[in-house]
């Protein structure tokens, strides 16, 4: 792959996850959509955006995957959607990037990778500013959205880790996709009483299922051959800095002191400890 396809796939791929954090926000902000129905949406549309994408390549999508890592998919979608009815879309990108590094470095230290002290002290910087975020105040995020974009990110690690040298990854999550829709559909029966939508909702749903995570999903497994793992790791750190941007441009989202400094310590952080060489 040449360097200039790498990078275009890259970037398109990164916008493509901060568009996720950016059309949930527009949908259920400025939309009558409920989040049950939002995430129905765009599990639907992300597992048929995936499922044609397999067939394309003669391929069966349902051969694919299982249900434990769709559970953990469905958990991070629902969860990503009720939390952004009350956390803005800067925050709730830098929370959910935050527990899925935070998950997948402590599974490897589980498995026995010990932190060299620069990597101690990035993990330190990052908590201190996940600290300093949500320590109450008029600029803090709701805390019980902040849970819920917690335990979202956790579960997009676990989700994550499961994935990892089981196979072709897009089939993969096509498959996982697929288990994973029923679910939605089952929480949308269950919240039924309070779903509402609109046309836009609707199809701010399906640009984030069919677009922001399918297509999206498919674009970095292409460019993940192509970048180290440490390249690959880092370039992830640009994902709630878009998502940041394109909340202040796009959705008028004021850029707090508090959130500026967190996301430098936390990303900062972050960085350190995937810069830094970790031990056997």
């Amino acid at each position: 792959m040449s360097p200039t396809r790498l990078t275009a796939l890259t970037v398109l791929a990164m916008l493509a996850f901060a568009g996720n954090s950016l059309l949930c926000r527009a949908a259920l902000k400025h939309t009558p959509i409920d989040a049950a129905t939002f995430t129905t949406v765009r599990l639907v549309a992300g597992a048929v955006a995936l499922w044609l994408l397999v067939a394309l390549r003669r391929k069966q999508a349902w051969r694919a995957g299982n249900w434990l890592s769709a559970l953990a998919l469905f958990v991070y979608a629902a969860g990503f959607s009720y939390a952004y009815l009350s956390l803005p879309a800067a925050t709730g990108a830098l929370l959910l990037f935050g527990a899925v590094q935070a998950t997948m470095i402590g599974h490897a230290w589980l498995k026995g990778e010990r932190l060299a002290p620069a990597q101690l002290g990035g993990m330190g910087l990052a908590f201190g500013g996940l600290a300093g975020l949500l320590m109450p105040g008029m600029s803090a995020p709701p805390m019980a959205g902040a849970a819920l974009m917690l335990a979202a990110g956790a579960a997009w690690g676990i989700y994550s880790l499961r994935g990892r040298g089981g196979g072709n990854p897009i089939e993969i999550t096509a498959g996982n996709f697929l288990r994973a829709a029923p679910m939605a559909l089952l929480l949308s029966a269950v919240a039924w009483e309070h779903a509402t939508w609109s046309s836009a909702g609707l199809g701010y749903a399906a640009a984030s299922g069919a677009l922001a995570s399918g297509m999206g999903y498919a674009l970095w497994y292409t460019a993940l051959p192509g970048l180290r793992a440490t390249q690959a790791a880092t370039v992830q750190l640009s994902v709630p800095v878009l998502a940041a941007f394109g909340a202040v441009l796009l959705l008028d989202e004021a850029a707090t002191l508090r959130l500026v400094l967190a996301s430098v310590a936390i990303l900062g952080g972050i960085a350190l400890v995937i810069w830094a060489k970790r031990k056997p």
